[in-house]
């Protein structure tokens, strides 16, 4: 008799067995291996793995696809209406999406040399492939920064979503998890609607805290603990600073192109040159943001950390202190305020001079002192403020800190203390600076751990 084969609801194989005399023989086997008995049939299938992957961001849904692709059968629960929020949000809307100098060098943590086997095992040029054969054309920019010919984020998540159903990956939407229990034969997902899920292994890629906005609470932190990892002190990166003083009202929104360095003991810990913009509650900028990390860091073991500002950075002080000079010597009575008309944002000149000491903006060049020129000379090239603390998480762009790393294998991004339980993302103690190597970390320790959940 020919016998029709339904597994998990779908026909997969047409077998023909033969009875006679207790011995059976499979004429067409295609799937299933089956074997007879005197009271019927017990097939022994290969079936495919069970893989839940909670969080719907870069490292989650890229985690989702490598899974599918091995064979998995991968469900995403996702808190949000959809999954890729985040990502709308990248590169200012354009989703600066890799770094072709990514390296561990680029990365932070207390073991950011984890970082080195999986960027050899996923790297930047397999992760630009992937998205070319999803159909994303890139173009590589300013210090190695990749992006999508389109300069549109939203098709990073279209070409993802899009793989996600061709893949038949199940997006559960609005799926808050409560907790996470591992059982014999795999795990149990409870969800904040009481509804439960199980699956053979489970891929935490939940996010850290930075920009709640778009779904990251912390919660994954949270469901890690629980299992028994440890969770590392959290704090934001890649974020704006607040610095001390009165005046910075008077001069929210001047930009100007300078060098910033985070400074402890009188000693230059970080530095980095580029757009740097005052605001009412201190400083940001692209330098500002790259720097924040260690600023961070130094207040969040309660240390204190000083931003220095070179405004003038082309030159040294010294040649600084001779241009000022040759200006005041051309226009020995023009008002010490104007005298700088041309030089520095206007802006910047009252609140400059005012804390170089001269009351009296009105004053003649002629009539300043030496010392008084050695002040200003000294804000124009190393202007130094107190940071305060940093911006929250709502401006954050990534979380410092997160799931201890050695607690992870780096060849496969499962925990060593529970078995198929994987992490991928920013919910590890990995990130990265501001240029697209966060999202490279997303897709490669998404990939890896995608792959070996599968298996």
């Amino acid at each position: 008799m020919i016998n029709d084969l339904w597994f998990a609801g779908k026909r997969h194989s047409k077998v023909s067995v033969a009875r006679n005399c207790g011995v059976f023989m499979i004429v067409y086997l295609k799937v299933a291996i089956v074997f007879c008995t005197e009271t019927g049939c017990r097939q022994l299938m290969k079936t495919k793995k069970q893989v839940i992957v909670i969080g719907g961001g870069a490292a989650g849904m890229i985690a989702a696809i490598a899974a599918g692709r091995r064979g998995a059968e991968v469900t995403i629960l996702e808190r949000n209406p959809r999954v890729g929020k985040k990502i709308l949000a990248t590169g200012n809307g354009r989703c600066n999406f890799s770094n072709i100098f990514a390296d561990y060098s680029h990365y932070y943590g207390h073991n950011p040399k984890f970082i080195k086997r999986i960027l050899v095992n996923f790297t930047v040029d397999d992760t630009i492939s992937f998205f070319e054969k999803l159909g994303i054309e890139h173009k590589v920019e300013d210090a190695g920064k990749v992006f999508p010919m389109s300069d549109q984020a939203s098709s990073i998540l279209d070409v993802l979503r899009y793989e996600l159903k061709e893949t038949g990956i199940t997006v559960i939407s609005e799926a808050y998890v409560k907790n996470i229990t591992r059982k014999k034969a795999g795990f149990t997902i409870e969800l904040a609607n009481g509804q439960a899920c199980r699956g053979e292994r489970v891929i935490i890629a939940a996010g850290g805290k930075a920009m709640p906005a778009s779904g990251s609470d912390g919660n994954g932190f949270d469901l890690a603990a629980r299992l028994g990892h440890t969770v590392t002190s959290i704090f934001p990166a890649l974020v704006q600073l607040m610095l001390e003083g009165s005046f910075f009202k008077r001069i929210d929104g001047v930009k100007f192109v300078g060098t910033a360095e985070i400074i402890h003991n009188n000693k230059s810990l970080a530095k980095d040159k580029g757009d740097i913009l005052f605001a009412n509650y201190g400083v940001s900028g692209p330098p500002v943001l790259q720097l924040s990390r260690k600023a961070g860091e130094l207040l969040n073991q309660g240390q204190e950390a000083y931003l220095k500002i070179t405004i003038m950075d082309m030159m040294s002080e010294e040649e600084v202190r001779k241009l000022i000079r040759k200006r005041f010597q051309l226009n020995p009575h023009k008002p010490v305020d104007f005298s700088f008309v041309g030089l520095i944002n206007k802006r910047l000149i009252p609140v400059i001079l005012a804390e170089a000491g001269i009351s009296d903006l009105k004053r003649p060049v002629v009539a300043l002192s030496a010392q008084e020129q050695d002040r200003i000379t000294r804000i124009l090239t190393d202007w130094r403020f107190k940071i305060r603390g940093t911006k929250s998480w709502a401006s954050a762009q990534v979380t410092a800190g997160g799931v201890n790393t050695r607690e992870i294998n780096e060849n496969t991004m499962e925990s060593k203390l529970v078995k198929g339980l994987f992490f991928a993302g920013e919910i590890l103690d990995i990130d990265g600076q501001c240029g697209g190597f966060n999202l490279q970390w997303a897709w490669s320790s998404g990939f890896i751990a995608g792959q070996n959940a599968a298996l």
